[in-house]
């Protein structure tokens, strides 16, 4: 051992000595270089300092806490008053959103986005080798939730109000999708009722022309269609949007429409719709069966407002949407066969709607050491909404009709940072149970260059 640990000592030091003279005269020429092209390297500088001011970089994230009162069993709907009326509650800890946002400007009008998020902290799948099943090896879920590319686009600027962006954004239809940050709403979850009957955060491969003139914001967008396939009861359209593929079927395609009026400082009305035909819209189609014959049209029209004055923030917007042939999703062939990755809900329906109403006051804003440096806002919400809310196929899920109240604050110490807490209670109809619960959580948002 001491003579192998010799011959190693030599031989490092022998290379040393080796490599020490050749190190000397690199160091001693890259001396004389930096002497001569001082400006080229001072140039250098620049550039890089240049390319850096047109990168961004940022983020926004949610941690939350609830307790629920109330039943979790899949039958609490089915039997609420003998079986479930006295179930325990429970509680979880979630991450619900985790998203990285990353930009840069090319220069002349050119300038790229994308978002990454990561719902309920990613995805995971892992082999084991699983010693109780004789050593074979298994595949697991190590963890729920989702990651997806929400925004992925290239666009070209003209001016102020002419701008084009085509590759894969955000649809800002309805208040939670144009503002779905969670410095945009006081609750600890997104706006429920809206974020129960459409997509959230609505992201689909298209091209937009979006632009600004004087008080008002515009912006027309030509999308992949929503997948009928994927509707359901309980959601009406929320999941169409989805693709268990690996690309987004695109044989049937949807418009959407949003324009914001900013009628003086801190008061915005907005308007936005959508239509495109969704059936028929999937990998395969049946040439001879429903989905040759109907055409899901999906129509959904919402109005929403922020009132930022006085030390108030007042936001609310109401949606209606109208499923066209949402009989016929019942024949589908995928929806029917249970080995296909879509959903297997036989009926989904013709209408659904929600609106929703919030208001907070900063507490803050009259105690002088703290005006302008910290808020605490109280606050209350209303909600209603239904996706259930017409008897297609003359059934009726009555249980899908809620009201939701919540009372809360949120304390922001920072600009970017915001803790909440809340006590909210669903309402629904006398046939079955009042679903309360308390929340708790924080959220940051903002770029760090």
């Amino acid at each position: 051992m001491m003579i192998r640990n010799l011959l190693l000592t030599t031989i490092i030091t022998s290379c040393t000595c080796l490599a020490s003279p050749l190190l000397a005269q690199e160091q001693e020429q890259a001396q004389e270089i930096d002497a001569t092209t001082g400006a080229t390297k001072q140039e250098g500088v620049s550039k890089l300092a240049n390319a850096i001011s047109r990168l961004h970089i940022g983020g926004y994230g949610e941690v939350a806490y609830s307790r629920n009162y109330y039943s979790n069993h899949v039958s609490r709907y089915t039997d609420p008053k003998d079986e479930h009326r006295n179930d325990p509650s429970h509680g979880k800890f979630d991450i619900p959103h985790a998203v990285l946002n990353i930009g840069y400007d090319f220069g002349k009008g050119w300038s790229f986005g994308m978002e990454i998020e990561y719902e309920h902290g990613g995805t995971g799948t892992a082999y084991e080798k699983e010693n109780e099943e004789g050593g074979e090896w298994e595949q697991e879920q190590e963890k729920g939730g989702e990651v997806e590319l929400e925004q992925f686009w290239i666009q070209k600027s003209f001016a102020q109000w002419a701008n084009i962006r085509a590759g894969h954004i955000v649809v800002p239809v309805g208040l939670n999708n144009s503002a779905h940050e969670p410095m945009n709403f006081f609750t600890v979850y997104r706006p429920e009722g809206e974020n129960t009957i459409i997509p959230s955060t609505w992201h689909q491969t298209g091209v937009s022309f979006w632009g600004r003139y004087k008080k008002v914001r515009y912006e027309a967008q030509f999308l992949a269609g929503l997948n009928a396939m994927n509707f359901t009861n309980e959601n009406w359209i929320k999941k169409g949007a989805a693709s268990p593929l690996e690309f987004e079927p695109a044989t049937k395609y949807g418009l959407a429409l949003r324009g914001d009026w900013y009628a003086t400082e801190g008061v915005r009305i907005g308007l936005s719709g959508y239509y495109g035909h969704t059936i028929g819209n999937s990998a395969t189609n049946d040439a001879t069966g429903v989905e040759a014959t109907y055409r899901g049209a999906v129509e959904v029209g919402s109005l929403d407002f922020t009132i930022k004055r006085w030390n108030w923030v007042i936001r609310g917007q109401i949606d209606y949407g109208h499923l066209g042939d949402a009989e016929q999703l019942a024949y589908l062939a995928d929806r029917r066969d249970k080995t296909s990755p879509y959903h297997h809900s036989k009926r989904v329906s013709s209408n659904a709607y929600a609106f929703g109403v919030e208001a907070g006051y900063d507490v803050f804003s009259q105690i002088a050491k703290l005006r302008g440096k910290e808020k605490l806002y109280v606050f209350g919400r209303y909600e209603n909404y239904d996706s259930y809310a017409s008897a297609t196929n003359g059934v009726e899920y009555k249980y899908l009709k809620k009201q939701r109240m919540a009372l809360g604050i949120n304390y922001m110490p920072l600009k970017q940072i915001v803790v909440k807490a809340e006590y909210s209670k669903r309402f629904l109809r006398s046939d079955y149970n009042n679903e309360p619960s308390f929340n708790v959580g924080i959220a940051w948002q903002g770029w760090f260059l």
